[in-house]
């Protein structure tokens, strides 16, 4: 993930590279909602490859076709061109996330899966620290080093996984009768289908930390250094916290603990509403980022907790597509907010949503728990079975 993650420099820098290639604000707009849409299919594609020919094949799959896609874009000449490619880099970007989750649910226990996914978490966000410091200097001297370098990390995680993973668990024998190969079993799950709703609504005012914010900053009058100054705060305090918090958070119930992750998060983006200085937004990163650390302790592994074993790719692949409606929705609502009903809504929006989320997921907690005691004992059940 680290390894992937230290390359991932194109989509950050995309909209600064069309600028460069002469590209108008409103084409630029078009090619990353183009972006967005390809986003929300390849979560899709990746869950449902993972689950019919396998978790580790989904990962190579996805990282070996990243590439492609890059190559398709830098090469693309006009911005028609460019949409196309942006779909496809999009596409192409997010099939290997929830097959890797899904791995990572298969082979490690229920006990540790909240400090495994927690470390994952914690490696993305060191990736994406070193990302970010080397980007700016690298586009500086041309863009076409954040596409070679973004591809061949790519193809660096991808020799990783063929070389330090080994071949997936067996599957049961029975997985395609019992769920099928669609996606039906995720809508029918209606403990999936609310855990998808808070997911949405939860990830949609985390989002609002990459558009509101930029906008609040520019508003107060400030230089997007204070942005930038954003970012690095919450980073250093995603990367220093996450090994800390582990140990006091796991503890705890996974699901009450999203739910604290949901008010600290609508909280937190919804006090930018009264930053006006550069301390002050540091400060309300403070509390967002507590909350985005002890979400990615917890919600990966609650999706394992409540998803049958052979349809584990597919319900990761609805979390992912959830996650990337949201980030499709978020600039939508922020801008026509900001645009019409003026900041303040926005940020009592947020407020208000955040602790609306923390609520739904709440009255989850009954269920899921029932059901991964039930899921955590016919695992207990399988590994117990005499080989035959």
């Amino acid at each position: 993930m680290i390894a992937n993650r230290v390359g991932n420099m194109v989509v950050p820098f995309l909209v600064f590279y069309l600028a460069s290639r002469g590209i108008t604000t409103a084409q630029t707009g078009g090619i990353v909602v183009a972006l967005g849409v390809g986003g929300l299919f390849g979560p899709l594609l990746g869950g449902a490859i993972a689950d019919r020919i396998g978790r580790r094949f989904a990962v190579i799959i996805g990282l070996v076709a990243t590439p492609a896609g890059l190559g398709a874009l830098f090469a693309a000449p006009g911005p028609l061109t460019l949409g196309a490619a942006a779909a496809l880099l999009g596409l192409t970007t997010s099939i290997y996330r929830p097959a890797a989750s899904a791995l990572v649910g298969d082979v490690v226990g229920n006990e540790l899966r909240g400090k495994a996914f927690s470390l994952l978490h914690w490696g993305f966000n060191i990736g994406t620290a070193v990302a970010s410091a080397g980007a700016g200097y690298l586009a500086g001297r041309g863009f076409w080093l954040l596409f070679v370098l973004n591809g061949l990390t790519c193809l660096v995680y991808a020799v990783i996984v063929v070389v330090g993973i080994p071949k997936d668990l067996p599957r049961p024998a029975r997985s395609t009768a019992r769920s099928g190969v669609g996606y039906a079993v995720v809508f029918r799950d209606r403990l999936m289908v609310g855990y998808l709703t808070v997911s949405v609504l939860g990830t949609t005012i985390y989002t609002m930390t990459e558009f509101a914010i930029p906008l609040a900053i520019q508003t107060d009058g400030l230089s997007a250094a204070v942005y930038g100054l954003v970012g690095v705060a919450n980073a250093v305090i995603v990367i220093a916290l996450q090994p800390v918090l582990y140990g006091t958070v796991a503890k705890m119930p996974r699901i009450k603990v999203l739910a604290a992750s949901w008010v600290l998060i609508g909280v937190g983006v919804a006090c930018t509403g009264l930053a006006q200085k550069p301390w002050h937004y540091v400060v309300t990163v403070v509390v967002w980022s507590i909350g985005e650390v002890i979400n990615g302790v917890v919600a990966g592994a609650i999706v394992t907790d409540i998803a049958p074993e052979d349809a584990r790719g597919r319900y990761q692949g609805a979390v992912s597509w959830a996650w990337s409606a949201a980030r499709l929705g978020a600039p939508l609502i922020a801008v026509g907010l900001f645009t019409t009903a003026g900041p303040a809504a926005l940020w009592w929006g947020c407020a208000v949503v955040g602790l609306l989320t923390a609520g739904v997921t709440v009255r989850l907690t009954g269920a899921v728990e029932a059901r991964a005691e039930e899921n955590a004992r016919l695992e207990a059940d399988k590994v117990a079975q005499p080989a035959l």
